[in-house]
């Protein structure tokens, strides 16, 4: 069930680049619940999420579940 929200806070993320010229603008707003979400799921990886989330054209970068398989390692 984690991973399943691990990667649907993934497509949040990647979602936001359906709405063209606001795409940046919803990650900065995206990101720190993006942090808090894997915080509370993985223990670790917030600073990942957070970051990945924030640096422009790195939505591509599946943050969430990598941070889920090395909560799990």
């Amino acid at each position: 069930m984690k991973l399943l929200l691990c990667i649907a806070i993934d497509l949040a993320g990647m979602g936001t680049y359906a709405a063209p010229g606001a795409g940046e603008l919803g990650d900065i707003a995206w990101a720190p619940v993006a942090a808090v979400l894997v915080r509370m799921l993985c223990g670790n990886g917030a600073k990942l999420a957070f970051t990945e989330e924030l640096l422009p054209f790195t939505d591509i970068i599946p943050s969430a579940t990598i941070s889920y398989f090395r909560s799990r390692s």
